[in-house]
Formats: C-alpha cells, structure tokens, sequence
C-alpha cells in the first residue's frame, strides 16, 4: 500500500508504526501534509523519511505521490476540509475523530459522501474492541430479552491532556462531547442498535480546571490552573458533562465523563439492562458481567488488557487494510462518524440551552423543515415525540 498521511502528529504516528504496518507489513509512506516536517519525518522509517514528498496542499499531494489511500489525522477543524476534497478522488481515507465540529461541516461531509466511491473507516476503535464486540453478540442472542437501558460512563484518569496541550484550543477542538463521547455515543449507539434521535445534556466548566491568569486572584486552591484555556463566555472544555439519551428504537441511556479522576477511579465502560438479565463491562478491568434476573446464576468473562483502546485500533488497522487491499466493507463507516457528530453537537446545544434537543439523523431524518430547508430543531418538553 501506498499510503499519504495529513496531519503526522503523535496519534497518526502510532497509528502508521504500531497498527497499520503489522496489518500491512509492506506499507510505504509516500507523501505527507504536515506543517512540522521535522517531527513528521521522524515518526517515518529511515527509509521513507528521505524519499517521502511533503506537500502542501491536496492536489499536490495526490498528483507527485498518487497514493492507494490517504489517513487524516490533522487539527479537528482540518477533518472535514480535507475529506470532502479527498472525497471527490474516490480514495480509501482513515479519518480520525470527530470527523466534523459543527453542523455545517457535518451537512458538506454528509453531501460530499453521497457522490462519492470513496470507503472511509472512521476512528472508532471502541466499537472494534473485543470486549464491546463480545459484548454486542451476548446481546445479539437475546440474552437480556431486549435492550431497554445503557448506561455509559467515562472516568478519563488523562483528563489534563485536554487542558495542558493543544486540546485546550476550545476553537479547535469544540469541547469533549466532540473529543470523547463521539467515541462513547457511537459504541453505545451500536450495542443499542439503533442511532441517538433525541438528548438533554448538562456540562460544568471553570470548576476544576481555571485559567492561570485568574490564580493570583483565586481562592479555591483546589483548582487545576492552566494556560490559555479560555472562559465559559470564550469558549472552554469541560471540567465533566453528562448526557440523557433516546434511541430510535425506544431504548434509553444515560452517559456521564469526568476529566478529573485519578488512578484507580479510572472506568470506561457500559452497563445494559433488559427483562430477564443485566450486562456490566469496564474496559480498564478488562471484565464482562452477565447477571441473569430469573436464574440464580452471575457469570464473568475476562479479556486480554494493555490492548492499544482495548484492542480497537488493531481491529480496525486491519480493517483498513482491508478495504484498501481488497475493497473490504468498513466496519467503522462514515454514517457512523456523522451520527456521532451530530448525537455530540445535539448534546453540547443542549448543554447550552437548557433544553431537550432532536439529533438531525443522517439523511436528514430528525430534523425540522422550514421553507424547504433543514433546520437543527430544539425541542422542549412540551413538543418531544411520544413513545
């Protein structure tokens, strides 16, 4: 495989060394857009780091190097943009997440990808890791009747990296509905079987994480201050948010991510409810926890642990692979990545307004029609759809 890559930072430079080439052991680098060539070319092989062409713009990118296959692992911002051109050529893309971060972006990526050939395997190595595909086949026998509940919980023991780094750019990355629970919206939208149509959300900010510049004249000495975080009224992330959902199918959810735990409070994972049993997993214990209502049996099943996102990412090098190679199905399809997206951006209004909100549905489903055109609709308690 002939692969280019946008945005060879640290994330793409894992990616490319630890899960793409043991899936495709001959890959070559051959082009990259990178702003840092120094720090791009050293994530290369010796070999690749003095023949790869570095471009800068698509079109060159495309024309000195005519990849099999381009990975876009640049600034949040920068997804849409390069995936809608690359969009047009019809190449396989690895996007990483969020794919988008708005609406807007969303709807030209969404459109973009009705006219093209182009397969995209999106970056979410959650739904791809063998503790949640476990998972969706225990659920796919019927052991729990049906799934009427998930709960989802997202304890981040790395939270400071989204203050403390380039993350904390609040105009880049748009805040951690988009950051983290795109992941958990998706994973938990695909053990439910059904996409989010419908959330209410809340989110807490300058609480636990504060701007140095107000430290002088700050008396909670128990706040985490940082540089350049910006203010509630600028734009910030989240100190913790927290999510109540409905899926089209009638199941319901519950989500909650906390960026200030620590050590052993770290937990990711779900808990599913039906009639006749309850599911429990958490990544970080590499457990699963079937306790069935009516039978006086609790079963547990372990997983391998240390896995890269819980054995995700390989999973979905492969897959890659895979669709480059062999013109595989993705596992991880764009719809998947603009459901997120839309799921996130639906939650993050909600935060803002108070409000239950209808999550526009890829396709257009879910939203409002005004004069022929699409609206992201706000729904109050009054208006929300029967059951």
């Amino acid at each position: 495989m002939k692969l280019a890559v946008i945005g060879l930072g640290v994330r793409m430079g894992y990616l490319l060394n630890e899960v793409f080439r043991p899936a495709d052991p001959q890959l070559r680098v051959v082009g990259v857009i990178d702003p840092d060539k120094k720090k791009a070319r050293a994530r290369l092989t010796p070999t690749e780091g003095r023949s790869v062409k570095f471009c800068s713009s698509v079109r060159e990118l495309l024309k000195q190097t005519k990849p099999d296959a381009v990975a876009i692992g640049s600034r949040c911002d920068l997804h849409t943009p390069y995936a809608v051109e690359l969009l047009a050529e019809g190449l396989p893309l690895y996007l990483e997440k969020p794919i988008s971060t708005s609406i807007a972006q969303a709807e030209e990526l969404e459109k973009a990808a009705g006219t093209t050939t182009s397969k995209i395997v999106v970056s979410f190595p959650l739904r791809m890791s063998p503790l949640c595909r476990k998972v969706h086949e225990m659920i796919g026998t019927g052991v729990l009747g049906t799934a009427e509940h998930l709960l989802g919980v997202n304890y981040v023991p790395y939270g400071n990296v989204y203050f403390d780094s380039w993350y904390r750019d609040y105009q880049t990355t748009q805040g951690l509905f988009l950051q983290k629970a795109t992941h958990d919206f998706d994973y938990l939208s695909y053990l439910a079987g059904a996409p989010i149509v419908r959330v209410a959300a809340m989110l807490s900010r300058d609480r636990v994480y504060r701007d140095s510049s107000r430290r002088k004249n700050d008396r909670d000495q128990s706040a985490l201050f940082y540089d350049r975080l910006g203010t509630p009224e600028t734009g910030m992330n989240e100190d913790s948010s927290s999510a109540l959902l409905e899926f089209a199918n009638g199941t319901q959810g519950v989500y909650t991510q906390v960026f200030y735990a620590k050590r052993d409070a770290a937990a990711r994972g779900s808990t599913i409810s039906g009639r006749n049993a309850t599911i429990s997993f958490d990544w970080y214990q590499a457990k699963i926890k079937l306790v069935r209502h009516h039978e006086p049996f609790t079963e547990t099943i372990s997983a391998d642990s240390n896995l890269s996102h819980f054995g995700g990412d390989e999973a979905l090098g492969r897959n890659f692979v895979d669709v480059v190679k062999n013109d595989a199905e993705s596992l991880s399809p764009l719809v998947a990545g603009l459901q997120s997206v839309y799921a996130c951006l639906a939650a993050r209004e909600s935060a803002h307004t108070g409000r239950f909100v209808q999550v526009r549905q890829v396709g257009g489903m879910g939203s409002s029609r005004r004069n022929g055109k699409s609206h992201h609709r706000v729904a109050d308690h009054a208006d929300a759809p029967g059951r």
